[in-house]
């Protein structure tokens, strides 16, 4: 069927900053550096259209705090758009957000979108290790109040620390490598090869933050300056959010395109996209091996892209568990590139807004190839999934406005194990963590336990039982389905093997 061309939403332009200033009174605040990301995207088209936008969609950001981050830039760029819009925080948002304008496009409520997003946490960071007061607009009490950890995460989670993502992260790391019949030792060999992969990308990418292309040794050999932080993730193994980043991505009509001369070659097309969410609190899954969220979105786009897939991929990566699950998903060999931008430890991770940058980096890859590519991202902990398909050629459909697919989900997830506090007696290990403090020795553990008649727990394992410690981060094998005692000291369950 062929639609008109003010249906057909199209990707026309983008633009990054990556920002090193020679001297912190050069600093720019985040919304300075997106409005440079926009100026790059007008010049990438050719056409002064922020003027012109009717919407814009700006990514959450954290590095300084404004009343309203959509509102300071719309007042910065001097214009009115009928819609601005500061988006929920997620490492996903991006690419909802460029979906989410696609559709509006299509159904004739939008003409001209703008997503942009951009983090200073670089200068932030350095500023406050100083003492230097950044010539920035004063930080101000947001207007919507962030989400706190109590929102997110059961008591019994705040209780034990399972509440940062670089503690979360390594328990599906450590729950797969077993489902998947690999040794730790193997699968922290995969981590290193895949990651090394990432970071030759972000060489070659002239707006990543690092530019070192690193050996899988290097990075998954715990060293002085790559310490471990939680077991088995090493510091060059996560991401990198010391970053001064911005980027913006223009999306419109095949008709407006036209109309202002943008050559068709220029433009990338929205094929369709999809999300799926999973519970909040990782407590609250079934299993730690897998997402059914991120199944079920992957398995999606790949049937929408058909036999031809998808020439190019970019596979979320802020811990390499995320895309470990989901080249399996994809049936994509170990050594497929998974990157197109370079990955958030090595191009840099400005927090939420990668996946802006993402975007903009298979733009050009599109451009200059002509074949279709995905956009995957993920946001909180596993938790929310989102995949674009996008596509150098013109294409025959549209994008759906239903794209949600929680309920397919939902409809997969097993019975969740009921959760208890306060017992003791023997315990299987469903999966675990052990975090390292800033001297690189173990802090403490933390195990995800199985009880016999079905319940699940959690325990803790002081950096004093270094037996049981040194047993959790064998590399020989695994100690997931090895059995402990847990007993009460002071209100706390804590773990022995």
């Amino acid at each position: 069927m062929q639609y008109p061309p003010e249906q057909i939403p199209v990707i026309f332009a983008i633009g990054e900053q990556t920002f090193r200033p020679k001297s912190l009174a050069e600093s720019m605040d985040p919304v300075s550096l997106m409005s440079l990301a926009i100026d790059a995207a007008e010049d990438d088209c050719g056409v002064a259209f922020a003027a012109q936008t009717d919407s814009v969609d700006v990514v959450s950001q954290y590095s300084w705090h404004y009343r309203d981050a959509g509102q300071a830039l719309v007042d910065k760029r001097g214009i009115a758009p009928k819609r601005v819009y500061y988006a929920p925080a997620g490492g996903e948002s991006p690419i909802r957000l460029i979906h989410e304008a696609a559709i509006r496009i299509m159904r004739g409520e939008s003409k001209v979108a703008i997503v942009v997003g951009g983090e200073s946490q670089h200068s932030v960071t350095a500023a406050e290790r100083s003492g230097f007061a950044l010539p920035w607009p004063p930080r101000e009490e947001e207007r919507r109040p962030r989400l706190s950890a109590e929102d997110i995460f059961l008591p019994i989670s705040l209780k034990y620390g399972l509440v940062q993502p670089v503690i979360l992260y390594p328990f599906y790391e450590n729950a797969a490598c077993v489902a998947w019949h690999q040794s730790p030792r193997e699968a922290l060999a995969e981590s290193g090869e895949l990651w090394s992969g990432y970071s030759e990308v972000a060489v070659r990418n002239p707006y990543s933050w690092g530019h070192e292309a690193l050996s899988p040794d290097t990075i998954t050999t715990p060293t002085a300056d790559n310490r471990i932080i939680a077991w088995p993730y090493t510091k060059r193994m996560v991401a990198n959010p010391s970053v001064n980043q911005s980027a913006a991505v223009g999306i419109t009509s095949l008709a407006w395109a036209r109309e202002h001369g943008i050559p068709e070659d220029r433009l990338v097309y929205v094929v369709d996209g999809v999300a799926a969410i999973e519970p909040r609190d990782i407590l609250q899954r079934d299993q730690f091996c897998s997402s059914h969220a991120q199944d079920v979105v992957l398995e999606e786009i790949a049937r929408v892209a058909g036999p031809e897939g998808f020439a190019y991929q970019e596979l979320y990566s802020c811990f390499p568990i995320v895309p470990k699950l989901a080249r399996r998903r994809l049936g994509l060999a170990p050594d497929a590139a998974m990157t197109v931008t370079g990955g958030l430890p090595y191009f840099g991770a400005p927090l939420n807004n990668y996946m802006t940058h993402a975007a903009c980096a298979m733009v050009r890859m599109l451009r200059a190839s002509g074949e279709r590519g995905l956009l995957y991202g993920q946001g909180e902990f596993l938790t929310k999934h989102h995949a674009l398909l996008l596509s150098a050629r013109p294409v025959h459909v549209l994008p759906r406005a239903d794209y949600n697919l929680t309920h397919v989900a939902d409809a997969r997830r097993g019975p969740c194990p009921p959760l208890v506090e306060n017992v003791t007696g023997e315990a299987r290990i469903e999966t675990f963590t052990v975090v390292h403090g800033r001297d690189g020795a173990p802090a403490f553990g933390i195990v995800i336990l199985a009880i016999s008649d079905g319940r699940r727990t959690l325990a803790h394992v002081p950096s004093a039982d270094v037996e049981t410690i040194a047993r959790l981060e064998s590399l020989d094998a695994s100690p997931i389905g090895l059995t402990g005692q847990i007993k009460l000291v002071d209100g706390l369950q804590i773990f022995r093997l």
